[in-house]
């Protein structure tokens, strides 16, 4: 019998995601307890007192479920196991109830489109075409001149189709071969996923992050993709060296079978109250694909997608965005807008200005842009301390992506290393033995020692955390953004016949921002800023290179 976690709150708020903040942990490189060069569960329970006192609301792991790691977890042998190399599923109840006790809410990876091929499933469905489980994946004949079905393409390199000698079919993989793609389209595989988030659900999480949430379902008559020839500037699906992202991928994902399921996994949920969801999304239209997959309330309860986790970091670039979704927002929707994940080159390096890593000052100038838009917003590990891109040799790489894409593409391993804790400790207090991947020497001076004060990040971003509590304007206002400026981006956010103006330069530049008729800042919000000229009652807004205003209305 399961022993039931009682949830932050007596889970008594069950609408506390809804601009709650999440910090993302990428299990294996945020603390090792056992000397082995990788992190684990217990090591997560030790720095759990360092993610409170910054003051996040809740927890997002990436996957630690037992798996080959091929794709270091993204590839699933068994949904309800922790793999040994992080631990028990006792280690998991304990960190459940330290975290709980902490009053953080925890939020687990599911990788529900694919597992790994060693998983079980696929082990049995291979075997044969008649198999209890024959159709859990997706199979089919090859063409009269033996190639694939159909023009899909793997995000990691080559068809997305893999053949199977046993069978003597294709499998579908939309990432490694090694990954092959559920079959949505069976009703009794569907159960088996439930069922495996029922054991998760039953030991007490408060949510789940669903990886690539719009892959799940696919075309069944298995039609071609539309070219659509090398993307002109930022793709949001991937670089633009990847052929994948050549394609209009209008059949093998983003079906409206997809919605239909994402609505009966909601039913599902809503049996657990206070359970959150957030999807990924990979889309060719992107913000269309965030507010279709939470719209009325019957859906997913939030999504994000790479729409800000490219290059594209301008006033302009960031204005385009929000100004889209919340003109397109429906009844339900709900935004997240993560600045950085462990899918993307850090922050500091990818948001940088003329090839250098960000200054402390735009480094903060996004924290707050980030902790003032409305949504739920996720902070990617490292990122409170400015961590900025690993340089690694290909001799280095783990990631199989980039060891694909080498050298115009090199892979997630760059924002994968391990966290540093202790700047003069052996591998910055992460670990003993020899981390997995190496620690940049240029993260030891950023270390969480080194920070903690005011004038710190560190200290910036947990002052923003609170003050962002103290402001309900901030995490349940309504969003209004205001006319474009070259290099600022400003909104006004609203509730119960509050106003609050929010202006950023996103420059390393001075820049004038002239508010829109009847609208001036008349008070500065206790919120984080830096040093500002006279902005109060004024029609323009003379901000310094990366200054923020604040400011009541």
């Amino acid at each position: 019998m399961t022993t039931f976690l009682q949830h932050p709150d007596n889970g008594n708020n069950e609408n506390w995601w809804r601009g709650a903040v999440i910090y993302q942990i990428y299990p294996r490189s945020y603390q090792d307890s056992n000397g082995d060069g990788i992190g684990d569960l217990q090591g997560i329970v030790a720095r759990l007192p360092y993610i409170a006192e910054l003051g996040v609301d809740a927890v997002w792991l990436s996957p630690f479920f037992k798996s080959p790691m091929k794709d270091f977890g993204y590839d699933v042998s068994d949904y309800c196991d922790v793999d040994p190399m992080f631990g028990t599923v006792e280690d998991f109840k304990d960190l459940l109830k330290v975290a709980h006790d902490l009053g953080l809410r925890v939020i687990i990876d599911q990788v529900l489109s694919h597992t790994a091929d060693a998983h079980p499933w696929f082990v049995e469905s291979r075997q044969d075409k008649t198999n209890p489980k024959a159709d859990w994946y997706v199979w089919a004949d090859a063409k009269d001149d033996g190639t694939p079905p159909n023009n899909w393409l793997s995000i990691f390199g080559g068809s997305a189709w893999q053949w199977d000698t046993g069978r003597e079919q294709y499998f579908m993989h939309n990432f490694l071969t090694s990954q092959p793609d559920l079959n949505f389209h069976n009703m009794d595989m569907q159960a088996a996923l439930f069922d495996a988030m029922k054991f998760w659900l039953d030991l007490g999480v408060d949510g789940f992050r669903l990886d690539t949430a719009n892959f799940y379902v696919h075309d069944a008559q298995l039609r071609d993709n539309p070219g659509n020839g090398r993307p002109k500037g930022q793709s949001d699906s991937a670089p633009s060296s990847n052929p994948y992202s050549w394609q209009q991928h209008k059949f093998d994902k983003s079906q409206p079978e997809n919605i239909v399921f994402m609505q009966k996994l909601r039913g599902f949920l809503n049996q657990y109250p206070g359970i959150m969801t957030v999807g990924e999304l990979g889309d060719d239209d992107s913000i269309g694909a965030m507010i279709a997959y939470t719209e009325g309330g019957d859906k997913l309860h939030m999504t994000y997608t790479f729409k800000l986790l490219g290059e594209g970091r301008s006033a302009e670039f960031v204005h385009a965005a929000m100004d889209e979704y919340e003109s397109r927002a429906k009844e339900g929707s709900w935004p997240s807008w993560p600045l950085s994940n462990h899918d993307v080159p850090r922050l500091a390096t990818r948001w940088g200005s003329d090839g250098q890593v960000a200054t402390p000052e735009a480094l903060r100038a996004y924290a707050a842009l980030q902790l003032c838009v409305r949504g739920s917003q996720c902070i990617y590990q490292g990122d409170e301390l400015g961590l900025p891109e690993a340089e690694l040799s290909f001799e280095q790489l783990q990631d199989p992506y980039g060891i694909t894409m080498w050298p115009a593409f090199k892979g997630r391993d760059g924002c994968r290393t391990p966290m540093p804790w202790e700047k003069s400790a052996l591998n910055a207090g992460f670990s003993t033995a020899n981390p997995w991947l190496p620690i940049a020497e240029t993260h030891y001076d950023l270390a969480a020692d080194q920070q903690g004060g005011a004038d710190s990040l560190l200290g910036f971003y947990q002052h923003c955390l609170k003050q962002r509590k103290a402001l309900p304007v901030l995490v349940e206002g309504a969003m209004d953004v205001l006319p474009m400026n070259e290099n600022v981006f400003a909104f006004i956010r609203e509730l119960d016949g509050k106003k609050l103006l929010c202006a950023f330069n996103l420059s390393n530049q001075n820049a004038t921002y002239t508010l829109p008729d009847g609208v001036r800042a008349t008070q500065f919000a206790d919120f984080p800023q830096n040093e500002l000229t006279a902005c109060l009652n004024q029609k323009d807004l003379d901000l310094g290179a990366w200054q923020t205003v604040v400011a009541w209305l």
